[in-house]
């Protein structure tokens, strides 16, 4: 079996394949790693396109677009290896991304996944919005990062260079163990796109297992390649998939009061969103909140199962409010909140 495997999914990305595969190719060691292009049902040449020019990049194609969350599913079961790396295709390598990453998950059998330095392709001294310096959540579920803070982006000055435990590494690279990524099933496929790493990392750390952040490795991320962060259909999944992230992984004296407070908090934000003269997102909002209540159902049995392991946050968990820090206390950077 060879040891790592570097799976790039992609979904009419030919423009990103023909920028940034390359230096995957040259920044990797091919000597115990393979390079996986998984195609998600693409409609543009991406297909044409890989087996012209880089024939011996090895080939899945999936039949249709399954989202981010079940493609990955579908192509790992394709994929032996001892870890995988998860890589969009609108990243670019450097040298000796790819080993130290595995340099971490060797070194220490309790870390389940390790993520690098995610800097801004077109800005390249700025951090990325999806992942930056690590990833971390308020006790209402509100995603942040070292270096991130929602529209607040830090310029990388050495601030975070420490090897770091965190709560959450981004999916837009993400070494993890295949074996504990098919032990927990992988991604949720219901989630389709957009925080379903999150609730990964949420389940491998109520199984006692780390997530961790090394600067040893850096990469550039171009982002918002699939959808923009107001398109009326990205913003009814980070709604509705952060709900369905609480209900799963609360723990269950929180569970109430957090999605009540939560319920409260989404409301206010369709108000705005209608206030603003932006009635889609309205909309959106509450689309996303029926559509959540629809799937708790679904998800009840899995609490259940859960909660042998969920009994309290993890330490990386921020116990307070991310929104009332930023908007009423002005605490727009991550070393300011005190976690």
């Amino acid at each position: 079996m060879i040891k790592t495997s570097i799976v790039i999914l992609n979904w009419n990305g030919k423009q990103y394949l023909k920028q940034f595969l390359p230096s995957v190719i040259k920044y990797t060691d091919k000597r115990d790693t393979e390079i996986v292009v998984a195609d998600n049902g693409s409609t543009d040449d991406s297909l044409d396109f890989l087996k012209s020019e880089f024939p011996d990049i090895k080939l899945i194609e999936l039949k249709k677009n399954y989202g981010f969350a079940e493609g990955y599913n579908k192509a790992l079961q394709q994929v032996e290896a001892e870890f995988y790396i998860l890589l969009n295709s609108d990243v670019e390598v450097d040298e000796n991304w790819e080993q130290a990453l595995i340099d971490v998950l060797e070194k220490n059998p309790t870390v389940a996944a390790v993520m690098p330095k995610i800097r801004s392709f077109h800005e390249k001294e700025n951090f990325e919005y999806a992942g930056a310096a690590g990833g971390f959540i308020d006790q209402y579920g509100y995603p942040f990062c070292r270096g991130r803070i929602l529209d607040k982006i830090e310029k990388d000055e050495g601030q975070y260079d420490q090897l770091t435990e965190v709560f959450w590494a981004t999916g837009a690279c993400l070494a993890i163990r295949a074996e504990l990524f098919h032990d927990l099933h992988g991604f949720d496929s219901f989630f389709f796109a957009h925080m379903e790493e999150i609730d990964l990392c949420w389940r491998l750390k109520n199984k006692g297992y780390k997530i961790m952040f090394t600067p040893e490795s850096s990469v550039f991320h171009v982002g918002g390649g699939s959808l923009p962060n107001e398109h009326p259909y990205k913003l009814f999944l980070n709604f509705r998939n952060n709900l369905i992230l609480l209900y799963k992984n609360l723990p269950g004296k929180n569970l109430v009061p957090i999605l009540f407070s939560r319920m409260i908090l989404d409301g206010i934000a369709a108000i705005k969103y209608l206030l603003s003269l932006k009635p889609i997102h309205f909309y959106v909002v509450l689309k996303a909140h029926f559509s959540f209540y629809k799937a708790i159902r679904k998800y009840r049995e899995f609490r259940k199962v859960n909660q042998e392991y969920n009994k309290t946050y993890p330490t990386q968990v921020f116990k307070g409010s991310m929104i009332v820090s930023y908007y009423l206390k002005g605490k727009k950077k991550f070393n300011q909140l005190g976690l």
